[in-house]
């Protein structure tokens, strides 16, 4: 252990002739724990809400969309579904079809998205079966209690609601596509459905405009002949699922492109990133006024000191080690202050995960408890940041220290 060290580690340990000194100490320590643990437990919490989204959005959407740069659909997509599930890391691919359409259901009516799927590929690609709620997955036509045979249609929860509808209501569905045809606008071209099932996937975008049906009848209602509007690809691991998108389009080339569901929600990503390290900013505030409080503890334990280091320095210590004494134990300070707001942020997050303290309006907040997501390497940065501020604290009161001249500290105090 070096001297430095082991003087260091006494000032911070001995007894203050100016009881205010520890007070301030202490208040340093207690500025940093808190500062830490409030960036570690606020970084894991804006974490645990982008894994929940990122979820739910990848459980409904898939992970690559394969689509024609022309309008018109994908009418070969029987021919290059087994192109793409050829290439590397990918798990399955599907057809859907994607318009907007107007339902009716009694006197209610609202505009949507309609979404044509084959619910036996679909399954392979998204988890939209796990999100039923109320009902089956079962889109194909099928005789009514009064021997209607009606095609299915899965509601949106919230939709739903909206609506009016329930398990085997009856809905009309029209089209909105412009097929080019000035009838089609005069007359749109009518469809009913039976609802067979609701879904909830959390997601309020989702849940309140959404509705599927089979590929055949989307075809039908949409006038689209065998053409789809493009594939639905799954990966064996989402975060490449952009090399995988890539390779795709260098596969199928013109006149097809892709986009991976990260390009798809840029924007929402883009602000949860934005808003998680602008709460760091904010909060590193805290941090940032405790290492006002070392700033003062060490100016104090500076003029307390004074003789102390006008001996050291007439017994041969350099102004360079005098520094490095006070800068240690404004280090200190700091180290004990981050490894105990690391501990009680960790602490703290897991009681949460465990035992789930704090819970939250799902009508809301589409989960019901508050969600979290420890990352290491969150802990390393918040660490990193509270020991450079506590660290530049330092420089000022250890190069006055440095500067005394032995002959006048001993002297005058």
């Amino acid at each position: 252990m070096s001297y430095e060290l082991f003087v260091a580690r006494r000032y911070l340990r001995s007894k203050r002739k100016v009881k205010f000194i520890s007070v301030i100490t202490l208040f340093s320590v207690g500025g940093v724990f808190v500062g830490v643990a409030a960036l570690i437990i606020v970084l894991s919490v804006m974490n645990g809400f982008e894994s929940e989204v990122r979820s739910r959005i990848v459980g409904t959407t898939a992970h690559v969309n394969v689509l024609a740069f022309h309008d018109e659909g994908i009418e070969e997509y029987q021919e290059i579904l087994p192109m793409v599930e050829e290439v590397p890391h990918v798990v399955a691919a599907a057809p859907f079809i994607y318009y907007k359409a107007a339902i009716r259901s009694g006197r209610r009516s609202d505009g949507i998205l309609v979404r044509g799927i084959d619910a036996t590929l679909e399954a392979r690609v998204t988890s939209l079966e796990n999100n039923i709620l109320y009902g089956q997955l079962r889109l194909e036509s099928q005789s009514d209690k009064d021997g209607n045979v009606l095609p299915g249609i899965v509601l949106g929860a919230t939709l739903a609601e909206a609506l009016g509808a329930v398990l085997d209501h009856k809905v009309t569905l029209l089209s909105l596509r412009d097929t080019g045809d000035a009838a089609s606008w005069m007359v749109p071209k009518a469809a009913q459905f039976r609802v067979v099932g609701l879904f909830e996937t959390g997601m309020y975008e989702y849940d309140a405009t959404l509705a599927y049906i089979s590929i055949q009848e989307a075809q039908r209602l949409f006038g689209l002949g065998n053409r789809v509007t493009g594939l639905q690809v799954k990966t064996d691991d989402l975060y490449q699922a952009g090399a995988v998108a890539k390779s795709i389009g260098k596969v199928l080339g013109y006149p097809y492109y892709t986009v991976d569901w990260m390009h798809m929600h840029k924007n929402l990503f883009s602000w949860m990133t934005l808003e998680k390290w602008g709460m760091f900013i904010v909060l590193s505030l805290i941090v940032i006024v405790a290492t006002f409080n070392i700033i003062s503890t060490l100016i104090m334990v500076v003029m307390e000191k004074t003789k102390d280091i006008g001996i050291l320095k007439s017994m041969g210590a350099t102004s360079s080690s005098i520094m490095r004494i006070f800068m240690i134990e404004g280090l200190l300070v700091g180290l004990v202050g981050t490894l105990l707001g690391c501990l009680g942020g960790y602490l703290i997050c897991w009681s949460q995960e465990t035992f789930h303290f704090f819970s939250l309006p799902a009508e809301i907040y589409f989960i019901n408890t508050l969600p979290i997501e420890m990352k290491v390497m969150d802990f390393a940065k918040v660490a990193f940041a509270a020991m450079g501020l506590c660290f530049l604290a330092t420089v000022y009161p250890a190069r006055k220290a440095a500067r005394l001249v032995p002959v006048d500290a001993i002297r005058y105090e």
